[in-house]
């Protein structure tokens, strides 16, 4: 599934479980937006701002993939420190995340159909493990946010699993394919606002301005030119920028209650 500008493809999780449901069934089950607790009165939106901590940023130069992989286990570091800290004092679980680097991630790896893509990332919620194909397209310029957004964005999909959102949206029924598509743009779009909320809580970082941010936002593309919205699983570029805008000004997992929204807000 691609998702933004980099040539750069993202899975949002190990398989989705299609219920098929017809009639009057489905109409009084699956209903938008969906109304399963663990997604909408999850007890994450209830635990607060996100710790202010700092986060280093390691170089990353150009076509340098030795770097690029530091860089994010660097990044993914930071990320569990934060979490670990909030989850933990909410007295909800945690569990570190995996990080694995790969030349070629096999092309059933976890479940997915894996493309060709020179560059890749896949968060499997089988093993917690966040792994990364970094490609030359990736590297290309690398002095902006977006590798860090992509760390983040997939440490996102891990708290959804660590905090049951993961299994209830599994388990929630859907009547069609275009339910289904929402029901993943709802899944991603949490996790970008995850990711936000926590490039937040470590801001300001060394070297960074309010230019990275602004640019940033520019890289985010969505995916509205599929023809079909069967198959759009990441929402609109608005969307996909409103999103990341409202974990950013909230610092906040309260604010990426995106099961919760209007399905125009998850279009």
């Amino acid at each position: 599934m691609s998702r933004f500008v980099k040539s750069f493809t993202i899975a949002a999780l190990a398989g989705a479980l299609i219920v098929p449901l017809s009639g009057t069934a489905a109409a009084q089950t699956a209903a938008y937006p969906v109304k399963h607790p663990k997604l909408i009165d999850n007890p994450l939106y209830k635990a607060g701002l996100l710790p202010k901590t700092t986060c280093k940023e390691p170089r990353v130069q150009r076509n340098n993939r030795t770097q690029a992989r530091a860089y994010i286990n660097a990044v993914a570091a930071c990320l569990g420190k934060t979490w670990k800290q909030h989850l933990t004092k909410a007295g909800l679980p945690y569990k570190p995340a995996k990080v694995q680097h790969m030349d070629r991630i096999p092309k059933k790896y976890c479940g997915f159909d894996v493309t060709v893509d020179s560059s890749q990332a896949y968060y499997c919620a089988k093993t917690s493990t966040l792994v990364f194909q970094i490609g030359k397209d990736l590297m290309d310029d690398p002095s902006d946010l977006w590798l860090f957004h992509l760390v983040s964005s997939h440490y996102g999909m891990h708290v959804q699993n660590m905090v049951g959102i993961e299994d209830a949206f599994q388990a929630i029924p859907t009547s069609s394919k275009s339910e289904l598509s929402e029901q993943f743009r709802r899944h991603n779009l949490q996790s970008d606002c995850f990711a936000a909320a926590f490039l937040k809580s470590v801001s300001p970082m060394r070297g960074r301005s309010g230019k990275d941010w602004n640019h940033l936002l520019t890289l985010v593309k969505g995916d509205a030119a599929r023809a079909s919205s069967e198959k759009r699983v990441m929402g609109k570029p608005a969307n996909v920028r409103a999103w990341i805008k409202r974990g950013y000004a909230g610092g906040n997992p309260a604010a990426c209650n995106s099961w919760s929204a209007a399905s125009s807000q998850v279009a």
